[in-house]
């Protein structure tokens, strides 16, 4: 478990991190969600042991960072963000290099090498200087040496940005395979990647936590949880029949999309209604989706509001 304690970071004048507190459990991939800027890479490194906290604690695996901090560290793998590498090293001696640093046995860092490398799809670039590899290759073998010593808690920074979608699309895949056995942190600013990869999902802004809740539970306080949207030769028409409906809250219409959205009271499903409706008018539709919500409207209010919820 990483327990969090009413943790802050100043430099000078600036809050970075202001008085945040949260843990994560065994089980959890915990996507750490923010504006540039929010002060998520500046919690991951304090997490990581890499900067000390202004005040308040973090313990990891019940190892106070502050206190005990090579034993907090051994639990740990962390991939920095831009997953930093000796750009001359080949990936085989980098891997070595940070088995080594890590007071690895000898048979047991090539062991490991052998693992990771297989799993990372590593094999056929392993003596290939880092510095001539791909970004997607790059950032493989910055989420390898994170893996080597097979710690129990994984912590990613921005592990997918840079990528092309092919590229996004193996990490994930990665990430996904990865968390069957560990605790995962990811700070991310890519919302997509909430649904992707993540249980749980955090939203930081101006150094403050903002919201802990699923991704669903996100979604469900979006102001298009359970609309319908729509698309009809006759929009116009369709918005002036569904005013006939109780539980409708408005509607919106996209015209580049040719969408019309009807959004739905909060408690009320439309989709039953709504569908008779369009029958009984003898209303052609050439398609329709019920909203799960939008992600992308939640994070704004939260982040612009600066509330908490």
């Amino acid at each position: 478990m990483i327990e969090i304690e009413s943790l802050s970071k100043r430099y000078g004048d600036l809050l970075a991190v202001d008085d945040i507190s949260f843990t994560v459990k065994p089980g959890e991939v915990l996507g750490f969600l923010g504006p540039n800027g929010a002060g998520k890479s500046t919690t991951m490194r304090m997490i990581a042991g890499f900067l000390a906290p202004t005040q308040g604690r973090i313990r990891v695996c019940g190892h106070d960072i502050e206190a005990d901090p090579l034993a907090a560290k051994r639990c740990i793998g962390y991939l920095p963000e831009g997953a930093p590498a000796y750009g001359e090293m080949t990936p085989r001696g980098f891997l070595s290099f940070i088995g080594d640093m890590r007071g690895m046995a000898p048979a047991l860092k090539l062991q490991r090498i052998d693992e990771v490398t297989t799993q990372l799809g590593l094999k056929r670039v392993l003596e290939q200087p880092i510095e001539t590899l791909s970004k997607g290759f790059r950032r493989r073998v910055g989420i390898a040496q994170a893996l080597l010593h097979d710690p129990k808690v994984l912590i990613l920074d921005e592990p997918t940005d840079g990528l092309d979608p092919n590229q996004k699309h193996e990490v994930r895949e990665l990430i996904g395979r990865m968390s069957k056995d560990r605790l995962m942190i990811i700070s991310t600013h890519i919302l997509e990647e909430v649904h992707a990869v993540c249980t749980r999902a955090i939203i930081i802004a101006g150094g403050k936590l903002l919201a802990d809740a699923t991704p669903d539970e996100l979604e469900r306080r979006s102001r298009y949880y359970g609309a319908i949207s729509l698309r009809t030769a006759d929009p116009e028409r369709v918005r002036s029949l569904v005013g006939e409906l109780s539980g409708v809250a408005g509607t919106e219409y996209d015209a580049r999309e040719q969408l019309l959205t009807v959004l739905a009271k909060p408690g009320q499903s439309l989709y039953a209604p709504l569908t008779q409706l369009l029958r009984q008018h003898d209303i052609v539709v050439q398609d329709l989706t019920v909203e799960r919500g939008r992600l992308d409207e939640v994070f704004r209010t939260i982040t612009s509001g600066g509330r908490r919820s």
